[in-house]
């Protein structure tokens, strides 16, 4: 039986998983799919924690811990989503070793609301950069204007970031600067390039359930032909402007340093229209040196019928501009779809990051009272973790 996602990973295009909790780092879940399904990465954002947090007994223990100490919400949150990662980083640590230290990444998010303070947003960094304490770790910087800098600073600190929310091209331009600049810091600090990772996430499907609203709404025939379109040609874009920049003399000067250059990573890519092909967002963005995180389903959807079908990006980029063009035409104004994406974006995730303070302070009333005391299970658990080292 052919190995897809094997297939897709000999392409270029690293498997990453969008999704963490403890239940899948107890029960081996997540090695197996390192394992099995070629995933060599993994993200997760405010939403994933919350609803990690919100499902499982696991975590009872640890809130047992924390509630006994008195830790404010704030503080509780981050000692349990930063073991969790701890323990991912373990897990996925042989993808980074066999990669030279650029695959094997796990992902953890600033505090959303501060995605428009630059230096709160470096501060806590490097906090959770101290606090997981591995080196396959990433730092999810949201890619507002204000996050530009802190992209900088925190790279010139020596610390791996994931820039997160990502919509449109002349954005992406700006991360890519940011990443240049950040590395250039860095060199100038004396830290070793080598060990600097760095993706820069590039939302996909949400474009697309966007523009589709503007074109339904718009209603002409012509304007309903461009439906599930806008995503792919913006993505495929974005792709045209990393080659540009990581084939410069600026680059060339940081690779000569050690440097690996800040791969594209199509995130958003389960498929929100039940219209379109559940692993469109996979088989149309297929291109060396990228990353596709996606959910479990994505994953399994991938290995049972995805199409590796080569490069599916380079060879697009008329095709793109033309399907942008055709957008303009009929009335959809893209810029204006980029700023209402980022603006949602940002305030998803602090709506995320609310509930999950929320969920965790209940959680800690609870156990403080002994309703949420520890089990066996959950103790094994524990004890499972400090043997992977995530403890």
């Amino acid at each position: 039986m052919t190995d897809k996602l094997n297939e897709l990973t000999a392409a270029g295009v690293a498997v990453w998983l969008d999704d963490l909790s403890r239940v899948r780092l107890s029960s081996g879940g997540l090695d197996q799919l390192r394992r099995e399904k070629h995933v060599a990465g993994v993200t997760t954002n405010p939403t994933i924690f919350a609803k990690a947090l919100s499902d499982a007994d696991e975590y009872n223990w640890q809130l047992h811990d924390l509630a006994i100490r008195g830790v404010d919400v704030e503080e509780a949150v981050r000692m349990l989503t930063t073991y969790d990662v701890r323990w991912a980083c373990d897990v996925m640590r042989p993808s980074y070793d066999g990669s030279a230290g650029v695959d094997g990444r796990v992902s953890i998010e600033v505090d959303p609301r501060s995605a428009h303070n630059a230096d709160k947003t470096v501060a806590e960094a490097k906090a959770l950069w101290w606090l997981v304490d591995r080196p396959n770790l990433f730092i999810k910087i949201p890619a507002t204007e204000e996050g530009l800098s802190a992209i900088t600073d925190t790279l010139a600190e020596g610390i791996s970031v994931n820039v997160t929310l990502i919509f449109g091209l002349d954005r992406y331009s700006a991360v890519m600067e940011a990443f240049l600049a950040g590395l250039e810091q860095a060199k100038a600090n004396g830290h070793d390039l080598s060990t600097i990772g760095s993706v820069a996430s590039f939302f996909v499907s949400r474009v697309d359930s966007e523009v589709d609203k503007r074109l339904e709404k718009i209603g002409s025939d012509q304007a309903k032909a461009l439906k599930g379109k806008a995503a792919v040609a913006n993505a495929q874009l974005a792709y045209e402007r990393y080659t540009e920049v990581f084939s410069s003399d600026r680059w060339k000067a940081l690779e000569a340093a050690g440097a690996h250059p800040q791969r594209p990573l199509w995130a958003s890519t389960s498929t929100k229209n039940p219209d379109y092909r559940d692993v469109i967002y996979v088989e149309e963005l297929i291109a060396p040196g990228t990353v596709n995180t996606m959910p479990e389903s994505v994953i399994h959807a991938y290995a049972d019928h995805g199409e590796t079908r080569g490069d599916t990006v380079t060879g697009a980029y008329d095709a793109a501009r033309k399907v942008f063009a055709d957008l303009e035409s009929v009335g959809v104004d893209m810029a204006d779809v980029i700023a209402t994406l980022e603006r949602e974006g940002v305030e998803k995730f602090e709506a995320s990051w609310q509930e999950l303070l929320d969920g965790v302070s209940k959680s800690l009333a609870a156990a403080g009272s002994g309703k949420g005391a520890p089990n066996k299970a959950a103790k094994g658990n524990a004890k499972a973790a400090e043997k992977a080292g995530g403890a």
